[in-house]
């Protein structure tokens, strides 16, 4: 399954929207329970801000993986192309998880007021 993607990020085309398609495939209808578009949006949108979506698609990744991951992944995020599922994993996976770097900042720190009881 060839699947080619066509530059959907820059505002301003005639007839396209600003949004990824990820974003836009997202919004669709997802089942409840599953990722929610809310969350794609903003994972995507975190990946425009820190200028990972910017230029060109010039790079092509190709890999095999097993069809019910695949099949899993669709479901869960309601993203049928298999590069724009590709791309929300890579931004997922490009942007630093706050929770884990403020844990990694206040690791050892407790507030001046704070007792410990023994």
């Amino acid at each position: 399954m060839a699947a080619t993607a066509k530059a959907t990020t820059k505002a301003g085309r005639k007839g396209r929207s600003a949004r990824p398609r990820a974003v836009r495939d997202a919004r669709k209808a997802l089942p409840s329970g599953k990722a929610s578009a809310k969350h794609i949006e903003v994972v995507v949108e975190e990946a425009r801000r820190a200028g990972l979506l910017e230029g060109d698609r010039t790079e092509h990744v190709s890999f095999r993986a097993p069809k019910a991951l695949l099949e899993a992944a669709q479901r869960e995020t309601g993203i049928t192309s298999p590069t724009e599922l590709g791309i929300l994993a890579l931004a997922t996976l490009a942007q630093p998880d706050p929770a884990a770097e403020y844990l990694k900042k206040s690791y050892g720190v407790l507030g001046k007021g704070h007792k410990l009881e023994i």
